[in-house]
């Protein structure tokens, strides 16, 4: 009934990046979106080529919970009909799915409900043709190989994030041997003192300068306090976005790094900061599960 590129589309793996979690009690559950499985049924087997019923949708229940918000469960039998290129031939699934809703409003509750009852069903259905429409997912030894696939592309970005800090602090170790070794050279120590002399000849001719024309000597002392704070100066250079601007999101523990142009969140639990984390202005890439924000340049 399938087609070859059919056939091979139904076999490849899951994209790990279609794979969503959430909670439920103290367990993550790995789960395919709804409009995710329609776009791969759109796909696979063709705008027209399949469909769905409703063969029924039950309420299961109906409640108050503490918030006084209306509590609604609904089970929806669903059934799934997908067909060949000519629709001479085709083959069907059913299966059953459950949603609830939670609003103020009853009619709300009953609109969520039966909604993700029927969603829930069809990815069910749709699950019976394999690992496009996430039956991988209840396979446990693959999960595991997705956590571990995870927590490598973690540990590779967090490697990333590292390499530069690391390869400053081996440039300060660089620069700390190579006084070490001027320091018990006796060669450089000679070259120190010759360079000392000259620099103490320099500050007499100044000082004999500054008595003759007192007014170069506020230039003079302007242009040693530049040369005795290259470090400040550096980082006012150096500084390309200003820092109190993201004070709420270090006070949460965030920190805010520039890479490539971008403005990027470091931290832990940034999903329960994602609203503090909107309010400064930064998008969510889904990909790099990642927080950026463009570098603003400021005009001349």
């Amino acid at each position: 009934m399938f087609n070859k590129n059919q056939l091979t589309n139904l076999n490849q793996e899951l994209d790990l990046n279609r794979i969503k979690t959430r909670e439920k009690g103290n367990i993550n559950l790995s789960y395919i979106e709804g409009f995710d499985v329609i776009d791969t049924a759109n796909l696979i087997f063709g705008y027209g080529n399949w469909s769905y019923l409703i063969s029924s949708l039950t309420q299961v229940s109906q409640e108050q919970n503490h918030n006084q918000n209306f509590v609604v469960c609904y089970k929806a039998v669903v059934k799934l009909i997908v067909k060949d290129e000519n629709h001479t031939k085709s083959t069907s699934r059913q299966d059953v799915g459950f949603g609830s809703g939670v609003a103020k409003a009853l009619n709300d509750a009953y609109e969520n409900a039966g909604k993700e009852a029927v969603t829930d069903g069809l990815k069910r259905a749709m699950r019976s043709f394999g690992n496009q429409f996430g039956n991988s997912l209840y396979d446990k030894s693959r999960n595991q190989q997705n956590q571990d696939s995870s927590y490598q592309a973690n540990q590779n970005q967090n490697y990333n994030q590292r390499a530069p800090q690391n390869n400053q602090q081996q440039q300060h170790a660089y620069q700390n041997e190579n006084v070490n070794s001027r320091a018990t050279n006796p060669n450089f120590k000679n070259v120190g003192n010759q360079q000392q002399a000259r620099q103490n000849q320099t500050q007499n001719q100044t000082m004999q300068q500054q008595v003759q024309n007192p007014n170069n000597r506020n230039v003079h002392q302007n242009s040693n306090h530049q040369q005795n704070n290259p470090q400040q100066n550096s980082f006012q250079n150096n500084q390309s976005f200003d820092q109190f601007e993201y004070q709420p999101l270090y006070n949460l523990g965030l920190d805010v790094q520039e890479q490539n142009g971008f403005l990027i969140i470091i931290g832990e639990n940034q999903y329960a900061y994602k609203d503090s984390i909107k309010a400064c202005g930064f998008r969510f890439d889904s990909k790099s599960k990642t927080w950026y924000k463009p570098v603003e340049q400021g005009v001349a």
